[in-house]
């Protein structure tokens, strides 16, 4: 059972891509994953990702400083600044700029672990790089929101801030906890984990597409043209800067992915709850969770044949 769990989860980019198509055909059918639905659902997958963690997790954080220190700088750099530039040379319409730069001022995605791991990348490192820009999140993101897209609209960087700190911080810090007090029920939940978490950010997906069917077909080329240079910068300049920075073509691959990949859940969630108001905000999350887990796949695929 454990076996196929984990099998059905490496097919993350199909789910996803399956999912937001069906969504485009019968939008009804996701449509009512909405609301509470989605923002009690990425607690769950913040709450599965927190069960995988330990203090141990954090004392290696000092084993690789340096890298750590340069993949999470780069992700509160690099994407943030190519979200505002892809929003400012696309001339994207307002909901879809501030969209694009919310998903980009977010924290690593979870299913970076994965892709690690299928491009013989260090995943260690990927997961730990996921857990800091995580935590990190409830602070940094709102505050490169607020400076990015407040030429936008005008942005509730405390109102995101809380919202941060309910679906991510504090669940991760309850499974954390269960890890280390409830170890039985731990090893109970962690083989659900991943296919959980691929169903829910599929849902996720599915739902915001389905509800924006029609913007979607009335403006898919130039969405789809921004998150793929949104993302395919962000993979691009993580390798990079690796390799600037002198680290082998292991760490080189895992900062990459880290970078290119973003926790396009919370950018949904985040968009739904304080840009309500224009439920096109929401979109570019979408689109970004489809675009990031194929292209973070296609990438695995190439360097797993390599050495």
């Amino acid at each position: 059972m454990r076996r196929l769990l984990l099998a059905s989860a490496n097919w993350f980019p199909a789910w996803v891509l399956g999912a937001a198509l069906l969504a485009l055909w019968q939008p009804a059918l996701f449509t009512w994953f909405s609301g509470p639905w989605i923002v009690g659902g990425l607690a769950l997958v913040m709450l599965g990702m927190g069960l995988t963690l330990s203090t141990g997790d954090f004392a290696a954080v000092l084993r690789l400083p340096g890298a750590v220190a340069l993949g999470f700088a780069a992700q509160y750099t690099i994407m943030p600044v190519l979200g505002w530039g892809v929003a400012q040379m696309l001339a994207l319409p307002g909901p879809f700029a501030v969209g694009l730069i919310l998903v980009a001022c977010c924290p690593g995605g979870t299913a970076s672990n994965l892709v690690a791991y299928l491009a013989r990348a260090n995943v260690a490192l990927s997961v730990l790089l996921t857990m800091c820009s995580t935590l990190a999140a409830v602070v940094m993101t709102p505050l490169l929101t607020g400076w990015l897209a407040g030429a936008y609209v005008p942005v509730d960087a405390w109102g995101i801030f809380l919202t941060t700190a309910q679906v991510v911080l504090a669940p991760v810090l309850l499974g954390l906890l269960l890890h280390h007090q409830a170890p039985r029920v731990t090893e109970f939940l962690l083989p659900a984990g991943p296919i959980l978490s691929v169903l829910v950010i599929s849902l996720i997906v599915a739902s915001i597409i389905g509800q924006n069917a029609s913007a979607i077909f009335a403006h898919g080329p130039q969405l789809l043209l921004a998150v793929t240079l949104l993302h395919g910068g962000g993979f691009a300049l993580g390798y990079v800067l690796g390799r600037i920075f002198r680290y082998d073509r292991k760490i080189a691959r895992t900062l990459s992915i880290e970078v290119g990949m973003q926790n396009s859940g919370l950018g949904a969630v985040l968009a739904k709850t304080h840009f309500a108001a224009d439920p096109l905000t929401a979109v570019p999350s979408a689109l970004s969770s489809v675009c990031h887990s194929l292209l973070g796949s296609l990438l695995a695929g190439w360097w797993r044949r390599r050495p």
